[in-house]
């Protein structure tokens, strides 16, 4: 179920709940990928090619992608009752969702300081959610149920 929240009162959520989601999310990606690099794997003969690489990331970025374009929320998200929204308003697109994902990597390699920028933010936004324009949001108990 989609739940927008206006503009005026978009506040993200804070790091807690990001990781957990992010967490659950590692784990159901864990599996996609595993699965994912079995059915390929007797291909490469033994050999992890950059195009085997790249298939791989492509799949990971569409773990995400998708779920965030239909209605903002993988299934990590779900459980956490958190929903990824754009500043503007309007529905998530392809280029909002690959800067996203992109930048999130960024965070990651930088010893998680993208996600502890959310410290600092009065509206608590990382730096993928202030770079692609967006925001993870709380929905509330009774909009979820």
């Amino acid at each position: 179920m989609e739940f927008q929240i206006k503009l005026e009162e978009l506040y993200c959520v804070g790091l807690l709940r990001r990781f957990m989601a992010i967490f659950y999310d590692s784990l159901l990606l864990f599996a996609v990928l595993f699965v994912a690099a079995a059915l390929v794997y007797p291909l490469t003969h033994g050999q992890i090619s950059l195009a085997f690489r790249i298939y791989l990331l492509i799949i990971w970025f569409l773990y995400f992608a998708l779920p965030w374009l239909k209605g903002g929320q993988t299934l990590g998200m779900k459980v956490w009752r958190i929903q990824l929204q754009s500043v503007n308003g309007k529905a998530l697109n392809w280029r909002q969702a690959l800067i996203r994902f992109s930048m999130a990597i960024m965070s990651c390699l930088t010893f998680g300081l993208g996600f502890f920028h959310a410290i600092v933010d009065k509206k608590h936004r990382t730096w993928h959610d202030r770079i692609s324009d967006t925001c993870i949001v709380l929905i509330p108990k009774s909009v979820n149920s």
